[in-house]
């Protein structure tokens, strides 16, 4: 099944199951910091695929 279909599926309820899970397991000092890694580790992701991008353009227009 396509997971962007299963995060459209999921209710209030259950995201805040996930959050008090995650407020469990990790302690609420511990995830300010690691969103601040997830968050900074899609910015490399989208950085990465935009000079990819980039990249692919270049060596198209070099070979036309």
């Amino acid at each position: 099944m396509n997971s962007l279909a299963i995060i459209l599926q999921l209710s209030v309820t259950h995201v805040l199951i996930v959050l008090v899970i995650l407020l469990l397991l990790f302690g609420g000092k511990k995830i300010p910091e690691l969103m601040r890694g997830m968050g900074s580790g899609i910015k490399e992701f989208k950085d990465a695929v935009k000079e990819d991008e980039k990249k692919t353009d270049n060596s198209e227009h070099k070979s036309s």
